[in-house]
């Protein structure tokens, strides 16, 4: 088991919990259409240890994609997980914790679908449309 910090978080009726932990629970965003459609905005994420993550509660997921799911609340639906399905991760939504955790947005992935209305601050990794399905090539993953 990884040692670093437990991150304990619920959805928004509460009947859903998670624990994990995480050595650096840097935060990541999507900007892709199936997250933005899943989120009504663009999903963020926190970096975690996936071996760690403890599930509890009603939790349900939608196959959204050859390789990808979205794990919502079944009682209040709020957004739990973006799944991988070849590795069986997930990556748990930010909103999960309180403070997202705490951690630093270090990146966002489709940065040149991000909707005109806002833009995210800072200093941090942009990667485009073709930068991000290039990095996910290997994993079979060509949109999250």
């Amino acid at each position: 088991m990884t040692e670093g910090r437990l991150l304990q978080g619920r959805c928004l009726c509460g009947a859903v919990t998670v624990s994990v932990r995480s050595e650096d629970p840097r935060l990541r965003a999507c900007h892709c259409d199936m997250c933005r459609r899943h989120t009504s905005s663009m999903f963020m994420s926190v970096d975690t240890d996936a071996s760690t993550l403890t599930v509890e509660g009603p939790a349900q997921s939608y196959v959204s994609s050859e390789w990808a799911e979205r794990g919502f609340c079944g009682t209040c639906g709020s957004t739990l997980w973006y799944g991988t399905k070849h590795d069986g991760t997930r990556h748990l939504a930010a909103g999960l914790f309180d403070n997202a955790a705490g951690g630093p947005l270090t990146l966002e992935f489709f940065s040149d679908r991000c909707p005109s209305g806002y833009e995210l601050a800072g200093d941090h990794r942009r990667l485009s449309t073709k930068e991000t399905i290039e990095m996910f090539t290997d994993a079979d993953a060509t949109d999250e």
